[in-house]
C-alpha cells in the first residue's frame, strides 16, 4: 500500500514527531467481569500466570482472560492432532468449511496450545476458544466462569469500515508488564503500535508508525504491522515487525510515545506478493533466530545478530535486499505457529483441504 504521505528528512534513524493540540489520553472503557462478551476473536498472546490476551477486532477491544487453575488440570504438553479443524468443527456443531482458526498460542505453564476460532461466516460468525493438551484432546474452553478485564481502543476504524475495522488489531505480544498491540486507527496516519500496561487502566492514542517500503519505492503510514515480536538489540528493547510485500522493520520501544509519529528502520525487503502470518524467536547452537511464516514465501529463518548494525533500506528495491534468510523446505503450508519449548514449535499446517496441528523441531 503506497500512501504518498512521505515525511521529509533522513530515514537513517527513527524519528519521533509529537502531535500538538490533540489529547493523547482519551477516555476509554475498562470492563471487568466473568464470561467475556466477545463479538469476535482473532490474535492471541499469553502473559504470565495464565492470563490470555484475546483481541476482539469487531468491538475494537482487548480482553485479558484469567484461565486460572482449571487450565492446568489437563495433560501437560501438546500432542499432534491430524485434521484438527474437523475436530474443532465437530465440537462446535458444524463442519470444517464453516470455521476459521484465527490464531494459535501456547501457555508456557502447561505447554497446552490454544486456538481462537470463528464459527460461521460474515457478520453471523461467533467466537470460540479451544485447547489441545498433551493427550491430543481437543476441548472447548468454557469462559462462563473465567474472570476477565477488557479495554477498548479509543480511535479504532469505524465499525462499518469493513477490512479496516477487522484490522483494528493485527497482532499482539506481551513483554515485561506491557501488552504491545499492532493495528489500524481512524486517524490519517492510521498504522498504530500501542503499549498497554497490564493491569489495564487506560488507553491512549497509540503511536503512529511510518516505514520506507523499498518494493513500493515510498513511505507508508496506512499499512498495518501484520506480525511482530519483541527483541532486545544492543541491550535495548525493540519490536521487529513484518509488513505486506514484505519489509522487515525495527522500532525502538522507547520511541512508542502516546500521540507520536515514529519512523521505523527498514532492515530487509523479503519479497513482493507476500504477507507475513506469524513470527517467533528462538535460540539454537548459541545463536538467535527469527522464524517467520508467510502466505506465499514459505517459512523464513532469519539470524538476528546483525539487526543492530544492518544498513537501513532507504531507496527503491527490486526483489530482495538486506538481512539474509533461509527458506525452511521442511515447513510447508504453515498458517500459524508458536514456540512450544526450547527445541520445538507448534504449528498449524495445511494438508490438502485439512489442517494438522503438530510439533516440529526448530530448524
Amino acid at each position: 500500500m503506497r500512501t504518498g504521505l512521505a515525511l521529509k528528512g533522513s530515514v537513517l534513524a527513527t524519528v519521533v514527531f509529537l502531535t500538538a493540540a490533540v489529547p493523547n489520553k482519551i477516555n476509554t472503557t475498562v470492563m471487568t467481569g466473568v464470561d467475556a462478551p466477545l463479538k469476535s476473536i482473532s490474535t492471541l498472546a499469553f502473559g504470565p500466570n495464565g492470563v490470555l490476551y484475546t483481541a476482539d477486532p469487531q468491538a475494537a477491544t482487548i480482553y485479558a482472560i484469567e484461565l486460572g487453575a482449571a487450565a492446568t488440570k489437563g495433560t501437560a504438553g501438546t500432542k499432534d492432532v491430524v485434521g484438527v479443524d474437523a475436530q474443532v468443527a465437530s465440537l462446535l456443531g458444524t463442519d470444517a468449511s464453516q470455521i476459521t482458526i484465527t490464531d494459535l498460542a501456547v501457555d508456557a505453564r502447561t505447554r497446552n496450545s490454544y486456538m481462537s476460532v470463528m464459527r460461521g461466516k460474515g457478520m453471523d460468525a461467533k467466537p470460540a476458544l479451544m485447547r489441545v493438551d498433551g493427550d491430543g484432546q481437543v476441548s472447548i474452553v468454557d469462559m462462563e466462569t473465567l474472570k476477565y478485564t477488557a479495554i477498548s481502543l479509543p480511535n479504532a476504524p469505524d465499525a462499518n469500515g469493513g477490512q479496516a475495522r477487522s484490522q483494528s488489531v493485527t497482532d499482539m505480544a506481551y513483554q515485561d508488564g506491557t501488552l504491545y498491540v499492532a493495528g489500524l486507527s481512524n486517524e490519517e496516519f492510521s498504522s498504530k503500535l500501542r503499549a498497554l500496561p497490564y493491569p489495564f487502566k487506560e488507553a491512549d492514542r497509540g503511536t503512529s508508525v511510518e516505514i520506507y517500503h523499498g518494493s513500493h519505492g515510498g513511505f507508508e503510514t496506512r499499512s498495518p504491522v501484520f506480525s511482530f515480536v519483541p527483541l532486545t538489540i544492543d541491550n535495548q528493547p525493540y519490536l521487529i515487525g513484518g509488513y505486506l510485500c514484505t519489509p522487515l522493520v525495527k522500532f525502538p520501544v522507547a520511541s512508542l510515545a502516546p500521540g507520536a509519529k515514529v519512523q521505523g528502520t527498514t532492515i530487509a525487503e523479503l519479497g513482493a506478493g507476500n504477507r507475513p502470518i506469524d513470527m517467533i524467536t528462538y535460540k539454537k547452537d548459541g545463536k538467535q533466530f527469527l522464524l517467520m511464516a508467510n502466505t506465499s514465501r514459505g517459512v523464513m529463518k532469519i539470524p538476528t545478530a546483525s539487526f543492530g548494525s544492518d544498513a537501513p533500506i532507504t531507496a527503491p528495491v527490486n526483489g530482495t535486499q538486506g538481512v539474509a534468510y533461509e527458506t525452511i523446505a521442511s515447513m510447508q503450508g504453515i498458517v500459524q505457529m508458536d514456540l512450544l519449548d526450547a527445541t520445538h514449535s507448534v504449528v498449524l499446517a495445511k494438508a490438502g483441504t485439512a489442517l494438522n496441528l503438530q510439533a516440529v523441531i526448530l530448524p
